[in-house]
């Protein structure tokens, strides 16, 4: 693990920090490039993507800090300490899709056109934020067993067994994500299929890596918050899904 990626005198850059930053960045240079293509301004893009890299963080760390209220109640001047991590997706992308959306309306852009052009690349971005997490330590597994995976395994900084790389299992189904997305892209056939597709992939994704995690509680029937978003999100989805696509098919 590298948690600090460099020193500058006092100030400390945060591997964490960088690869969030790097992820976004990335992801909205390519959601510029792409925009034209889905009849959106790339002035519009930009815009948006500030709204949500701001509203994201602040629905991130909100998220983050009702599930570890405890602590926080205790140590109210860590909560805007964002240096160490401390950011859940959920948050983010709850806040940074509303505020988005409600910016778009105004702009007179489709939501669905905006999402489905947006979201391969928010997945891209994710990916490098997840090798963020791993190299500042957050985001663990739990133990590994005796068995193939121990050839995976790593340790963690917070004990001496071999854990789960679950952030490097992320970024890398991430990585999967992002490209099937990518193709399909090329290939909708009605306006949200590429979103939904995201919403689907990832919630899936997500529900089975919590299995993995070894830093989020259980709360109900032994799942953890994020995987009751989850399967809610991934519900939600599917019906939302299957009722475009049955009117994509009645219409053609």
């Amino acid at each position: 693990m590298h948690p600090i990626l460099c020193k500058l005198g006092p100030l400390c850059v945060y591997s964490y920090g960088v690869m969030v930053a790097f992820g976004f960045a990335l992801a909205t240079a390519c959601i510029y490039m792409r925009a034209p293509q889905f009849g959106i301004d790339r002035n519009s893009v930009i815009d948006a993507m500030i709204i949500m890299l701001i509203s994201g963080i602040i629905g991130a760390r909100a998220l983050y800090v009702l599930q570890n209220l405890n602590y926080y109640l205790v140590n109210p001047l860590e909560v805007p300490n964002l240096a160490k991590g401390g950011l859940v997706w959920y948050g983010a992308f709850l806040a940074g899709l509303g505020a988005s959306a409600i910016y778009i309306k105004k702009k007179g852009i489709d939501f669905w056109t905006a999402a489905d052009l947006a979201v391969p690349y928010i997945a891209l971005g994710q990916a490098i934020g997840r090798i963020g997490c791993f190299l500042n330590g957050c985001c663990y597994g739990t133990e590994v067993a005796p068995g193939p995976l121990v050839a995976f395994a790593v340790q963690s900084p917070y004990d001496t067994a071999l854990h789960h790389p679950t952030q490097l299992y992320s970024a890398a189904l991430l990585l999967l994500i992002f490209a099937v997305l990518r193709i399909w892209q090329d290939h909708r056939r009605f306006k949200g299929e590429i979103f939904l597709g995201y919403c689907i992939l990832y919630s899936s994704k997500r529900f089975l890596i919590e299995f993995l995690r070894g830093d989020n509680p259980r709360i109900l029937f032994n799942f953890t918050l994020s995987q009751l978003i989850s399967f809610i999100m991934l519900a939600l989805s599917l019906g939302i899904f299957i009722n475009l696509a049955v009117l994509w098919k009645k219409r053609r």
